[in-house]
């Protein structure tokens, strides 16, 4: 990977490099339910997957009647937290694919999320790649706007001293998706075939420039790739 393509990788978090959705919707749709909104797990992974669940109070407050606090988010976190803590496990090539990256760009990779630092950081303790990010990791949840803005990963560019248009984007969601391209990336969609990821149709439906199934192919199909010149 001598002449490589992109002047750096950004990566989503969830979804992309560990396998939390199932495990944070488990734990989301045991709080709803216990607020009057019975939600099965594939259920709920259908209407969360991709987004902060702060940013879909309005949608809960409907469902339930109840107005989110700031006491009830932190509680959702910390039996969240515990549970990744205890369960939560690599995409099947994550941590092999960000190693090979890192090295082949000389650690221009980061770690672009909607979630919270904290879960985004523990999780990437957890698989053993954090080493990989250190100084690296953005939060939605500390910009002006969440994805499918695309502020997080124009910081994170910014913060790399790169042209977003020089980026390429790993994300598994339409919302994170329409992020990327939102700040000029080229996005390359993770579309494996279980649930909590969207489909390689919608994927590049929002402007995904190519949707592949297995992390593993990942540096091989950065670097043989070829941008087009602007």
């Amino acid at each position: 990977m001598s002449a490589f393509p992109f002047d750096a990788v950004l990566f989503d978090c969830d979804g992309v490099l560990v396998d939390s959705e199932p495990i944070t919707n488990r734990v989301l749709a045991e709080m709803l339910g216990e607020l009057g909104w019975a939600l099965t797990v594939d259920e709920c992974m259908r209407i969360f997957t991709g987004k902060a669940v702060k940013d879909e109070a309005t949608l809960i407050e409907a469902r339930t009647g109840f107005r989110l606090t700031p006491q009830w988010l932190v509680g959702f976190r910390e039996r969240r937290n515990v549970a990744l803590e205890r369960e939560l496990v690599a995409i099947p090539g994550a941590a092999t694919a960000v190693r090979a990256l890192h090295a082949a760009l000389e650690g221009r990779i980061a770690c672009a999320s909607g979630a919270d630092r904290f879960k985004v950081e523990l999780q990437l303790d957890k698989i053993g790649i954090l080493d990989c990010f250190k100084g690296r990791v953005f939060s939605g949840h500390e910009m002006p706007r969440s994805k499918p803005a695309p502020d997080v990963y124009l910081a994170a560019a910014e913060a790399l001293g790169v042209d977003p248009a020089r980026c390429a984007v790993v994300e598994d969601t339409v919302t994170g998706a329409s992020a990327g391209v939102a700040a000029g990336a080229t996005v390359f969609g993770y579309s494996p075939s279980e649930l909590g990821h969207s489909g390689p149709e919608a994927l590049r439906a929002v402007g995904a420039a190519h949707v592949f199934t297995d992390m593993a192919q990942l540096p091989g199909l950065l670097a043989d790739w070829r941008l087009v010149p602007a």
